[in-house]
């Protein structure tokens, strides 16, 4: 039999070539220090200028929101602590609380602050990692050292409660894992000394640096307008000067006890990423203090055997507590049939959990809206028209995280 006719390749490459002829397309990462080993831009450059870009956020194949669905609504909880891994806590605490709501579970007093202190303790750490990556990639390697030192301190502290430097587990429906152990407040207060001593030295060092400011300034512009467009929350929509919070929008946990101001930049450009994540540090130290004063003595969790696990002590000695442990662990919670959305204002933006329930121990879906895989539907906004070598600077200040953006 003849050969039919040839048809055409019909799938069109990743990044069609564009009309001119004295331009090149490069392909950036993913295999580069500064695109985090998932992220692949496809960029047309004219000279050392980029005409177009195409941004990848890539595979870490993990596929945790269907993993979800074969595990209870408790073992879904270290998942959640690999999304946004510069954070983890802030995760654990949005999901739970999605739960808790679609259980009708109210947390105790001591929760409530617990959490929101530790709330505010993570997005310190993830801000902290971000300015301090992005420093180092412009070279400034001592501003670098000076705030790895201090996360180093905090990772510390943070395992000393939880058993992990970055994988916490923390969380728990009803409450949390454990309480505080003896001398962890006094702790904490000496690292926030330490903060304000070592980000007061990265403040002299760069703030009015003139090699900083002409990599920062009016570099990586994005507009109000674009950033809505796109769904952008967090730092990078408040840098376009639009205070926009869900702790002061739709506030949380002990938010509206809270006396904090929601920084804001002018341009939308890279020192105002910078600038607005600085100011945001300053009021978590600020919040964190506020939470101590507020902490009294009292149970961490909602005595409410639907979700939490009884004492050990009562686990070892009577049966129903035995039986009610062995259902949780096997079974899992009984949570009524429903949806429900809930958004917490994670260090990058918009937090969200939706999740659905059939009334059993085990999700029937969860989805995460991750503020990073929002970012980078936008990223190419920021990265036209400017210098290849403004690149790097730009997309540290957004701060991509790779564990949210897996799907």
């Amino acid at each position: 039999m003849a050969a039919g006719p040839r048809i055409a390749n019909p799938v069109r490459s990743a990044f069609a070539p564009g009309e001119r002829d004295d331009t090149v397309v490069v392909s950036i990462g993913p295999s580069h220090p500064a695109t985090h080993g998932t992220i692949q831009i496809f960029a047309e450059l004219s000279g050392e200028r980029v005409i177009r870009a195409d941004v990848h956020c890539g595979y870490l194949h993990r596929g945790f929101e269907k993993e979800c669905e074969a595990h209870t609504w408790h073992n879904c909880i270290p998942y959640m602590d690999r999304l946004n891994y510069c954070s983890p806590l802030i995760n654990d605490f949005a999901y739970c609380d999605a739960v808790e709501r679609l259980m009708g579970v109210e947390i105790t007093r001591r929760a409530v602050v617990l959490r929101t202190l530790l709330s505010e303790y993570s997005r310190l750490c993830d801000h902290i990692t971000c300015i301090a990556a992005s420093l180092m990639e412009l070279g400034a390697m001592t501003a670098f050292l000076y705030m790895v030192m201090i996360r180093d301190y905090m990772y510390e502290h943070i395992a000393a409660l939880t058993g992990a430097r970055v994988t916490h587990s923390y969380g728990r429906i009803g409450g949390l894992a454990r309480d505080l152990p003896p001398g962890w407040l006094e702790r904490l207060e000496e690292i926030l000394v330490q903060y304000d001593d070592f980000v007061g030295r990265v403040h002299g060092l760069v703030d009015r640096n003139r090699i900083f400011i002409d990599r920062m300034r009016d570099v990586g512009v994005l507009s109000q307008a674009d950033a809505l467009s796109y769904g952008y929350t967090g730092p990078m929509l408040r840098s376009t000067g639009l205070a926009l919070d869900l702790r002061k929008d739709t506030p949380y946990l002990a938010y509206p006890e809270l006396d904090f101001e929601v920084p804001v930049g002018i341009k939308g450009d890279n020192y105002d990423r910078y600038y607005v994540r600085m100011r945001e540090m300053d009021e978590s130290v600020h919040m964190i203090r506020q939470c101590v004063e507020m902490l009294e003595p009292g149970p961490i969790n909602v005595d409410d055997r639907r979700c939490s696990f009884p004492e050990k002590p009562l686990v070892y000695g009577e049966i129903e507590s035995l039986i009610n442990h062995f259902k949780l662990v096997m079974e899992g919670p009984k949570v009524p049939a429903g949806e429900i959305y809930v958004a917490h204002e994670g260090a990058n933006g918009e937090l969200g959990f939706y999740l659905v329930s059939t009334g059993e121990g085990t999700p029937y879906k969860v989805h995460c809206r991750a503020p990073s895989f929002v970012h980078m539907g936008g990223a190419h906004k920021m990265l036209e028209g400017y210098q290849l070598a403004d690149l790097v600077p730009t997309f540290g200040s957004i701060n991509m995280i790779g564990g949210e953006c897996d799907r």
